[in-house]
């Protein structure tokens, strides 16, 4: 039985992100005093007395407003509430009820939905007296909660699990793959998962940095099954200057850390610059599978050598780590996007590879009898045995008699010859040399 989804509504900066932060045990939402943080709709999980179901937390509903953002975040609420089972209301007691309130509320009874109300920010009984008002919106019973503080979630958490259909923890699954699309703002991330999934499930507009909170989508179609996971966009550190966007682009880093593959999305339409190469020394740092997707290919004049000559440019600038797929695309026209998913799903494999130990020697052997290593100050280097290390990416110990003698030109030769006999495309490989 699928799992019912609870969305959090109402509007901007009445504790919404922090109830949601609370709820799932994470401080995955970003908070922040100015209004507007949450833009797009954020995805959680809620456990309770044994059940669990999902949540949404939403932007703040805001009404009559020409702000392209704003306007959106209107559209991702209606979605979000058109998704939910049941909506929870969330309102400020210290301000009362206010115009938008009343939009909201008004928006609210004409959805056949159930409505749960919480009165927010009451920390003392004089505002939970105050919090009787908001009985006068005709939604029932008004639940008292501090979301900063936790006092009064636990019974708004009965009463949510009461109306829902829950279901019971299932045991521990395996883990679903992660691939990240990663880039400088605006070249594109949130369309290509918006493309992909055939729905507007993130906010797209002309302005950078609209994506704030690193969001997660499950996609499963056509024998696929993993988490997407839009970013905020990573621009140079001098060129961040809101809070809120330095809290995203750590989010964004995170999730780097934390993902199995990198779709690292570029601008045809500009030059690459530092950052893009940043971003992918990043990805090669934290050992990450990672495919270069080139956006908005569509907007190029070409002919039959541009895309070969694009190809031969990226490699010269991410070099020496070039065994890695390039895809040129059009996420807004939809040009080999699935291709994307299928070349994803091989570098997550591939980075996944074991390799047997008695062929990796053979292998090996191979490898140093045509190009056995160099001799120094007198000294003959001999390889005696490999093994790969039980490492979430490839890592290949080699033991010889004088591993600090083996120099740097020579590994990269060993890490090349493996990549060629084993398929590594798209992974970093990691070398260590050992005394035997």
């Amino acid at each position: 039985m699928a799992r019912d989804t609870v969305a959090i509504v109402g509007r901007p900066n009445v504790g919404k992100s922090t109830l949601f932060n609370r709820f799932i045990e994470s401080r995955k939402a970003i908070v922040d005093e100015v209004s507007g943080v949450t833009r797009d709709r954020h995805y959680g999980e809620v456990e309770w007395e044994g059940k669990i179901f999902n949540i949404i937390d939403t932007g703040g509903y805001v009404n009559h407003t020409d702000d392209v953002f704003e306007s959106a975040i209107r559209e991702q609420v209606a979605l979000a509430i058109e998704e939910a089972t049941l909506i929870l209301f969330v309102v400020d007691v210290i301000s009362g009820i206010t115009d938008l309130d009343d939009a909201v509320a008004d928006m609210l009874r004409k959805t056949n939905k159930k409505v749960v109300v919480a009165a927010n920010k009451v920390d003392n009984v004089q505002r939970r007296y105050d919090a009787n008002e908001f009985y006068g919106m005709g939604l029932g019973e008004v639940f008292c909660i501090s979301s900063l503080h936790g006092s009064g979630t636990g019974d708004l958490l009965d009463e949510i699990v009461s109306h829902i259909h829950t279901e019971d923890v299932p045991e521990e699954e395996a883990e679903l793959p992660r691939y990240a699309v990663v880039g400088r703002p605006n070249v594109g991330k949130s369309s290509l998962i918006n493309s992909l999934i055939g729905e507007e499930r993130n906010i797209v507009t002309p302005v950078s940095g609209t994506t704030r909170d690193s969001i997660y989508t499950n996609y499963n179609k056509f024998n696929h099954d993993f988490f997407l996971v839009d970013t905020a966009g990573l621009r140079k550190k001098g060129k961040v200057h809101e809070d809120v966007e330095f809290y995203s682009v750590m989010r964004a880093i995170r999730t780097i850390e934390h993902a199995d593959v990198c779709l690292l999305m570029l601008d045809a339409t500009q030059e690459i610059e530092s950052q893009d190469i940043n971003i992918f020394s990043l990805i090669r740092k934290n050992k990450r599978g990672v495919v270069v997707l080139v956006n908005k290919w569509d907007l190029i004049e070409k002919d039959t050598r541009t895309a070969a000559e694009y190809t031969r440019h990226i490699k010269y600038k991410i070099a020496p780590f070039v065994d890695v797929p390039i895809l040129f695309i059009s996420a807004l026209h939809k040009q080999r996007i699935h291709k994307v998913l299928e070349i994803a799903d091989q570098v997550y494999h591939n980075r996944r590879r074991r390799i047997p130990t008695a062929r990796l020697n053979k292998v090996v052997r191979e490898i140093v009898d045509q190009n056995p290593p160099p001799a120094t100050r007198g000294r003959y280097i001999k390889i005696k045995y490999a093994t790969q290390l039980h490492t979430h990416a490839p890592a290949f110990a080699f033991f010889c008699n004088y591993p600090h003698e083996i120099k740097e030109p020579y590994k990269r030769y060993l890490e090349n010859m493996l990549r060629k006999t084993f398929d590594f495309t798209g992974v970093p490989i990691q070398i260590y040399l050992r005394k035997k």
